[in-house]
């Protein structure tokens, strides 16, 4: 072993003893490289930055060349720093460096080739946004900087960050970046922390998410990040009246393009209600007499959607809302009658459940004329039922004033909701009363 190693380990050990991480890099090469090229460098890898490594190697200095963090020169050799990869979302191996561009200069074209090194980059740090790992956005694409299956190896979420990028700017993602994506699917869930994922998702805007969505489905990372979503594409249901069929998750797509809209443009966790909405469907699909029926999908979806966002890590209350959201997004669906829009009123988030129902309607190009309907009514559930309708039907009224059929009950119940209405009664004690005296009055 050289001396130059000797002392490189010594740096290394002096390092790990201040809580850094380090390690030479790949000694036996460079030690191969040394005495075949007289060459007294060595390279180490640290996980520390310039300056905290400056507090403990005052002499050391910047240097780009190689791309190295810091040079640092002691008698007659040098010393070369490269940062560790602490990326949480990289691949295992790149925990450890096994080579840099230092090495690789030295090395010969057949030494390179053996190694599939040939046109190894030289890496170079920058807070630019193509730096990050994308060339810039003025290309008209979303791509990845250098070979994009080996800046994937070094950060798995830029596969996420990739899609968020081509969702939120309405950009078509690279060939060579779609296909590296594609490729390394299994690896972003096998690397990138679930919660990392989310921070992604999280900076979707919601008029955008639609495209999102899509786009982890085309590039098969939905299956495995939320399988019960993805799984909805080997469903199909009844788009409208006219039997036409369409794929359960074509729906869902649909229907998140479509909530977004009006006041609703921003409401994040809205739209994200509408990925879950049908994913019910998957437990409770049914087909009898030439139709699919779902029974209580939005019961059960709502259940199997707390599960999923568990397993999300979201916040307590944000899977109760959703989870609500869910469980009542048919509730709006079907004519309702004075009684249904008071419930419906009664419910938390209702504008929520009206936007959801809406954008559902919109997806399936089906009639309005419920929803019409039952928002034309819904300022009835203002009006204290009261004054809605009498406290005697015509039944009762025939009952109590010992009236046969005939067109003064109907003149009694008018008369009675006008009394209700003025106050004249209040209960069903004085509605009983009020139709007898009244009908005592129409005999004479």
């Amino acid at each position: 072993m050289s001396k130059a190693i000797k002392d490189a380990i010594g740096i290394c050990k002096m390092l790990l003893r201040n809580g850094y991480d380090a390690h030479v890099i790949n000694a036996q090469l460079q030690q191969a490289l040394s005495e075949k090229h007289d060459d007294h460098d060595v390279d180490i890898a640290c996980e520390t930055d310039f300056e905290s490594l400056a507090r403990l190697l005052p002499d050391i200095k910047q240097d780009a060349e190689y791309g190295a963090l810091a040079v640092l020169t002691q008698e007659d050799a040098t010393f070369r720093f490269y940062a560790i990869n602490l990326e949480h979302a990289s691949h295992p191996e790149l925990s450890l460096l096994r080579i840099t561009p230092r090495m690789v200069h030295l090395m010969s074209p057949q030494e390179r080739l053996q190694l599939r090194l040939v046109g190894y980059g030289n890496p170079q740090r920058d807070t630019t946004l193509a730096n990050e790992g994308f060339q810039d956005l003025s290309c008209g694409q979303v791509r990845l900087t250098g070979l994009p299956d080996e800046t994937l190896r070094n950060n798995y979420l830029l596969a996420i960050r990739a899609l968020r990028l081509a969702a939120n700017h309405d950009l078509p993602v690279g060939p060579n970046t779609w296909l590296a994506i594609v490729r390394s699917g299994s690896r972003v869930l096998d690397y990138v922390p679930v919660g990392d994922i989310m921070d992604e998702w999280r900076k979707v805007q919601a008029v955008h998410m639609w495209r999102f969505v899509q786009l982890l489905y085309d590039v098969h990372i939905l299956q495995g990040l939320i399988p019960e979503v993805a799984a909805l594409s080997c469903l199909q249901h009844e788009k409208s009246d006219n039997d036409e069929l369409e794929t359960v998750f074509q729906h869902t797509i649909e229907c998140i393009r479509r909530y977004p809209e009006d006041d609703f443009k921003h409401d994040w966790l809205g739209t994200l209600s509408m990925v879950f909405h049908d994913v019910g469907k998957l437990y409770t699909g049914e087909h009898f007499m030439n139709r699919w029926n779902f029974y209580q999908h939005h019961r059960v979806g709502a259940k199997v959607t707390s599960k999923i966002l568990r397993r999300l890590h979201f916040l307590p209350e944000d899977v109760d809302l959703i989870c609500h959201l869910v469980r009542y997004h048919m509730r709006f669906r079907f004519m309702l009658t004075d009684r249904g829009i008071r419930r419906f009123r009664a419910l938390d988030e209702y504008p929520r459940l009206m936007q959801m129902t809406l954008a559902d309607i919109k997806a399936r190009g089906s009639s309005t004329t419920y929803y019409n309907h039952n928002k034309k009514y819904l300022n009835r559930a203002e009006t204290d039922a009261l004054f809605l309708e009498p406290l005697l039907n015509g039944k009762q009224i025939m009952e109590y004033a010992e009236l046969p059929p005939g067109p003064l009950i109907g003149v009694l119940r008018d008369a009675l909701l006008r009394a209700q209405v003025a106050g004249e009664v209040t209960d069903e004690d004085s509605a009983i009363a009020f139709v007898i005296a009244g009908a005592k009055n129409s005999a004479v």
